[in-house]
């Protein structure tokens, strides 16, 4: 699938992060008068976001320091990674990136860095699990009602993403190969603006992170047809597996992780682990994120290094498959 726009996307994103300086980012205070700045390479309300706004206080006591989050989205996550590995990498700077992140090496013939060789892994922190929305108007319950509208209607019915090149794009078009159906997609700069045109019915159906749409499957203005992932969650039992329904092959998770600029010190690697492990291991945050329905898991920073290579290749793979990519 081509996504003739993608270009001019990404130099629009790019020009865009200039203005970053003019939106005040959201901070918690520490007794310290230092900072540390996480720039978040996505949209405010996306699953990551989400994540690290319920961790930002536990984080900052840790840290020992105020924690700035800014969000600099565009481009599947390559505007704000830009601003990242541009940084000094003195710990000051860091960021936490999803699948993404290894994706749109994939996706984009040319980028303006190296996702591996220009960062510096610091722990895989969890897992978020990743669900098929609808609009509600959609007269679709399940997958099974779901892949027959969709072969009823072939190319009529659409669906929306966060962005080209993006987990969330990737995990749908896996959606549709998996079931053998088409549907046009429609890129969004952002997860906001993607829910918000999914409940209005400009789009009918998406594939999301769990804590981005808690509230709005609660509420009803959106209808989960199944999670991907390989058992039901614990946060939302309700939802049947795409397995259960017959769709065996397709499981998608998203993850996030931790990282910094390239060339960061051994000592402030350590510093910063070992603060995301005391973090995610307070009560508080193990219990938001129980509510968001992420497993936590911190790996070590060796680990964290493997990963992301692994992670690499099977999305070189899974691209190549679902036939995703930009002029």
């Amino acid at each position: 699938m081509k996504f003739q726009t993608a270009r001019r996307w990404l130099a629009s994103a790019m020009l865009a992060t200039s203005c970053a300086a003019l939106v005040a980012p959201t901070s918690t205070h520490a007794q310290s008068d230092k900072l540390t700045r996480f720039i978040l390479p996505v949209a405010a309300g996306s699953g990551v976001d989400t994540i690290m706004r319920a961790s930002q206080k536990a984080l900052s006591a840790s840290l020992g320091t105020a924690v700035v989050i800014d969000n600099q989205p565009g481009a599947g996550g390559i505007v704000g990674t830009q601003t990242l590995v541009k940084a000094a990498p003195d710990g000051a700077t860091l960021s936490v990136v999803s699948n993404n992140h290894v994706i749109y090496p994939s996706v984009y013939k040319t980028l303006p860095f190296d996702p591996i060789r220009d960062i510096t892994p610091i722990a895989v922190i969890g897992g978020s699990p990743m669900v098929l929305v609808v609009n509600p108007k959609l007269p679709a319950r399940d997958a099974k009602e779901l892949v027959a509208l969709l072969k009823a209607k072939p190319d009529t019915l659409n669906y929306a993403s966060s962005g080209n090149g993006t987990i969330l794009h990737l995990a749908a078009e896996m959606f549709l190969d998996e079931a053998g159906v088409k549907a046009k997609h429609i890129p969004y700069k952002g997860v906001g603006p993607m829910i918000t045109d999914l409940i209005g019915g400009q789009v009918d159906f998406g594939v999301l992170a769990l804590p981005a749409i808690q509230a709005h499957l609660k509420s009803g203005a959106l209808r989960a047809i199944g999670t991907s992932s390989k058992t039901r969650l614990a946060a939302a039992p309700e939802i049947p597996t795409f397995a259960e329904q017959g769709l065996t092959g397709y499981q998608v998770e998203g993850w996030f992780a931790v990282i910094g600029p390239k060339g960061m010190a051994a000592s402030e690697v350590k510093r910063i682990h070992g603060a995301f492990a005391t973090a995610f291991a307070t009560t508080e945050v193990k219990e938001a994120m129980a509510r968001q329905g992420n497993t936590i898991s911190v790996t070590s920073p060796e680990a964290a290094t493997a990963f992301f290579a692994g992670e690499l290749e099977k999305y070189a793979r899974l691209v190549k498959k679902a036939g995703v990519k930009v002029d």
